[in-house]
């Protein structure tokens, strides 16, 4: 394939430095002539014109401002990724996260794939089956964030007309480490998958989709989410019998109740 039929000139990537960015760094210079890349975890030097490198806070409006000029689509990762105290997610989820959605509007950009999380519902029981239109339930400030992300990401569609996909990502590793994640376990070459779908499906308004493989236990589905087309290829069973020889966690444990897992007991923080 050449450059001039990618379907995209240049795509923002924010958070680059992070485990999924640098998969999808990597990934989807198959479809864009230029990736600009940004964190403010330091990252290898550019490798050509087709990789562009940028420091940026997301706290900072201007400099995510100036990140999005002459970019045709935003993939959003960028920001804390695990519990926090709300002050650290104040500025890099929440504050970040308007800056995006300010910098898509400014400079007509139509389309943001949103990193949200599965933790948005991760107060569910493990026995419930869940899709996008349940009730939330956020489990922690760091699914706050996201929750508030995807509120955010309506409003953006509903008032200016910037549609973005919200990616629930389960639990996107190599492997599945332990047993709540034979359930949660995204690939990441289903990752690609996903967020390739999300970038080029058509008239997605704002949708929300379950970013999870095509694993044999599964906590969500993908029923309204069906028109992106996207279409999990790898699952966890390979991995079933490594994992079913740790340690059975306690019957107490969250990990064994709560479909957030350790997420539903972190903090309280400065106490």
């Amino acid at each position: 394939m050449t450059s001039s039929q990618k379907p995209f000139n240049r795509i923002l990537l924010t958070g680059a430095a992070g485990g999924l960015g640098q998969i999808l760094r990597e990934t989807l210079q198959a479809h864009a002539t230029i990736i600009r890349s940004t964190d403010i975890s330091p990252m290898t030097p550019s490798r050509g014109a087709h990789d562009e490198v940028i420091s940026c806070n997301l706290a900072d409006k201007a400099g995510v401002d100036a990140l999005a000029r002459d970019v045709d689509v935003i993939v959003h990762l960028g920001g804390i990724s695990v519990e926090r105290a709300f002050e650290e997610i104040l500025e890099a989820n929440i504050r970040g996260t308007f800056h995006i959605y300010e910098a898509a509007r400014k400079n007509a950009i139509k389309r943001v794939v949103f990193a949200s999380s599965n933790h948005v519902t991760g107060f569910y029981p493990q026995d419930v089956e869940l899709d996008a239109h349940v009730p939330r339930r956020p489990d922690g400030y760091y699914a706050l964030s996201k929750a508030y992300g995807e509120d955010l990401a309506a409003f953006y569609f509903h008032r200016y007309g910037i549609e973005t996909v919200s990616l629930r990502i389960g639990s996107s590793f190599p492997q599945p480490r332990n047993q709540r994640m034979l359930a949660t376990w995204l690939s990441h070459a289903d990752l690609d998958r996903l967020v390739v779908r999300a970038l080029l499906a058509r008239d997605v308004g704002h949708s929300v989709v379950y970013g999870v493989s095509a694993n044999r236990d599964r906590w969500w589905s993908n029923r309204h989410a069906e028109h992106l087309g996207f279409v999990p290829l790898d699952s966890s069973e390979a991995f079933r019998a490594q994992i079913e020889r740790q340690p059975k966690p306690a019957t107490d444990d969250p990990d064994n109740l709560f479909q957030g897992g350790a997420f539903t007991a972190a903090g309280p923080f400065g106490d």
